[in-house]
């Protein structure tokens, strides 16, 4: 099993990926769609395992209280903006505008994690305590994607 900063990484960049086929493709088209539908499900999934599995041992120590904090406040910021976009219709232009915002944020975030937060994380947590950690990660996102999965399905009998 990967380490958890492995494992974040390779999530951030798959979800760079969707960012590129979302801006590339036009209007309500099926790979838009697609593109869209993947990244806020697995976005959703990451920020939730992120937090209880990574965020929660970084509040643990005084550095990592801050630095968790924020990036925790930039979850919440950047679900807003995609509950926003789910809201809107992606075939007008107002949704490209507010998914430019997104993207524009959602790479600050990513940036900022994998140099700064994981920087501090290696120098405050041993890498004896974070052993595990990606395994716990894996297992969180799984569960948590089940959830939105059932909620999603729950929304659509309504």
């Amino acid at each position: 099993m990967a380490d958890i900063y492995t494992l974040i990484k390779k999530d951030h960049d798959h979800h760079r990926k969707l960012l590129d086929t979302i801006e590339d493709t036009t209007g309500a088209s099926e790979d838009r769609k697609a593109a869209w539908d993947d990244f806020y499900h697995d976005v959703k999934s990451h920020a939730a395992a992120e937090e209880e599995t990574f965020y929660s041992k970084l509040i643990s120590k005084t550095w990592g209280q801050d630095a968790a904090r924020h990036s925790v406040h930039e979850h919440q910021q950047l679900d807003d903006l995609m509950e926003e976009l789910n809201d809107m219709d992606m075939s007008q232009g107002a949704w490209l505008t507010k998914f430019k915002t997104l993207r524009h944020d959602y790479e600050h975030h990513i940036e900022e994690e994998e140099d700064e937060v994981f920087t501090r994380a290696r120098e405050v947590i041993p890498e004896s305590e974070i052993k595990g950690y990606g395994e716990r990660f894996t297992s969180r996102k799984a569960d948590e994607r089940k959830l939105i999965d059932e909620k999603r399905e729950d929304s659509l009998e309504d």
